[in-house]
C-alpha cells in the first residue's frame, strides 16, 4: 500500500459564502424564530415568578396577578420579533434581494 494523500477544500468560515467565492460573505444575522422567542421569554419568566414565589418574597395574594406577567411579556416579545423580521424583509425586497 502506498501512501495517498487527499486534497480538502478549507471549511467555509460563518461568513464566507458556501459556494466558495472568496469575496462573497454572507450577513451575520439569522432569522428570528418567533414562536421560540415568544416561548424562552414565558419559560424565563414564568421561572422568576416561580422563584420569587418559592423564596417567599411574593405573598400568595399577590400571585394572582403576578402569574400572567410572563405571558403578557411574551406576547409583547413576539410582537417586536414580528414587526422586526418584516420589517427586515421589507428592506430586502425593496432592495430588490429577495423574490416577492
Amino acid at each position: 500500500m502506498g501512501t495517498e494523500t487527499f486534497e480538502t477544500a478549507p471549511a467555509p468560515g460563518p461568513t464566507t459564502d458556501p459556494t466558495g467565492d472568496p469575496g462573497t460573505t454572507l450577513p451575520a444575522r439569522h432569522p428570528v424564530n418567533v414562536g421560540h422567542l415568544v416561548m424562552g421569554v414565558a419559560l424565563a419568566g414564568l421561572t422568576v415568578v416561580w422563584a420569587l414565589v418559592a423564596f417567599d418574597v411574593v405573598a400568595d395574594d399577590d400571585i394572582r396577578w403576578l402569574l400572567p406577567v410572563p405571558w403578557v411579556l411574551a406576547g409583547a416579545a413576539g410582537l417586536v420579533g414580528l414587526v422586526a423580521a418584516d420589517r427586515r424583509r421589507a428592506a430586502r425586497r425593496r432592495a430588490g434581494t429577495m423574490e416577492a
